[in-house]
């Protein structure tokens, strides 16, 4: 393999892995500090909302500049928010206001992050000799892997190091992703010239969300991912833990997250093998197929064992479903707006968890935590339904498509 992807792959574990260890570890750092729930859900909810911004606005500038230097930056700026912490902590000591305030920082890499090394990700097939499922699908496989070892890296930390000091480990685990992109030649990330550079930037931003609104194709994959994240972070967020809660099991819910975590990588992994042997309507349809099935074992909460197999299922049938979206998505969209683009769908991604915890919240409060599960199972149903159909027919290749086509014309003559 050349080194145009193992540099793209090695800083996006690190990156991922990086991020997977803060969100466990800063909620704790947060209550360690302060002593105070209320500080912890103050630092979210302050944070939540600037990450939601920066993703939507920064994928013009990531439109703009390099996009090998947009993904650097990002790393660094996220290196920086971090490491800010443990310094003053040494200086004179943590408040919640300067948690806040560094999660506004962070905010500015971690969401635009993701949307440059996305963005980047075509020039990365181009100049890697890879076949775009192979390398979608090993990078779901390692995304996997980066969720699955964060959070017990994150426990193994937080025993080792005293407070803010572990906070060095994801400053260091950015900084090295930014000096692995640099490895990729420049040139790679170059982004052509287009006539949409002279226009102002609430334009750019329009033109992007022209795309991706106008475009039946791209709206029903998005809106298909926002409802799988809506479905899963409800799960994870807060109808599992009350399950397990009532259930008098607790520790049994890191064993279901990880068992979700071992599926998506298992997934991720026979895509990147097979993907290009089988039909993309093949993956398609049995990865919504398996997605459901396993949300439906899931909702019916009758066992811990029927829940730990559904949340495999999930994973498992994500794992190669999120591949072949990934696939679809790098096909799809306009290069020269692809930071807007999916700037916007990693915005709505970055705020689809809350709704998703929040609408499982209530559907317990007035109901049972068995009448979220199913109403959530519903939700993901009604999706496939509403936007599966209209994918079916437009899930190959741009240029196998052309070539039918063609050949479609001809014979009609």
């Amino acid at each position: 393999m050349k080194i145009v992807p193992v540099a793209y792959l090695s800083s996006y574990l690190l990156s991922l892995l990086g991020n997977s260890i803060a969100a466990v570890a800063l909620p704790l750092i947060v209550l360690q500090v302060t002593g105070s729930a209320l500080s912890a859900g103050i630092v979210a909810a302050a944070t939540a909302v600037p990450a939601v911004l920066a993703g939507l606005f920064m994928g013009v500038v990531i439109d703009r500049i390099n996009r090998r230097t947009s993904s650097v930056v990002t790393d660094l700026v996220s290196a920086a928010s971090v490491a800010a912490l443990p310094i003053i902590d040494m200086i004179t000591g943590l408040s919640v206001g300067w948690f806040v305030l560094f999660g506004i920082v962070g905010s500015l890499g971690d969401v635009p992050g993701m949307t440059a090394r996305d963005a980047l990700l075509p020039a990365i097939v181009r100049h890697g000799s890879l076949a775009s499922e192979r390398l979608v699908g090993i990078r779901e496989s390692l995304g996997a892997g980066a969720l699955l070892l964060g959070p017990a890296a994150a426990g193994t930390l937080m025993a080792v190091f005293d407070g803010s000091t572990l906070l060095w480990v994801t400053a260091t685990t950015s900084l090295i992703a930014a000096l692995l992109t640099l490895l990729i030649p420049n040139s790679v990330g170059k982004i052509a010239e287009s006539p949409a550079t002279v226009s102002n930037s609430w334009q750019q931003l329009r033109e992007g969300w022209r795309v991706l609104f106008g475009s039946t194709f791209l709206l029903a994959t998005t809106m298909l991912t926002v409802a799988s994240v809506i479905v899963l972070a409800a799960l994870q967020g807060l109808i599992l833990p009350v399950y397990f809660t009532l259930a008098e099991q607790p520790g049994r819910l890191g064993f279901v997250l990880t068992a979700l975590a071992a599926g998506t990588l298992v997934g991720g992994a026979v895509y990147a093998v097979t993907g290009t042997r089988v039909r993309r309507r093949t993956w398609f349809v049995t990865g919504l197929a398996g997605i459901t099935f396993g949300f439906a074992l899931i909702a019916t909460l009758s066992s811990v064992c029927v829940v730990f197999g559904g949340a495999f299922a999930v994973g498992l049938a994500s794992g190669s479903f999120g591949s072949l979206l990934g696939v679809l998505m790098l096909e799809r969209i306009p290069d020269d707006m692809r930071g807007r683009v999916m700037g916007t769908q990693n915005a709505v991604l970055t705020a689809a968890p809350s709704v998703g915890i929040l609408g499982a919240a209530l559907l317990t409060q007035y109901g049972s935590v068995n009448v979220a599960a199913i109403v959530l199972t519903g939700v993901w149903l009604v999706a496939v339904v509403v936007f599966a159909r209209s994918l079916l027919g437009n899930l190959e290749p741009e240029n196998e498509q052309t070539t039918n086509d063609k050949t479609a014309v001809a014979i009609d003559a």
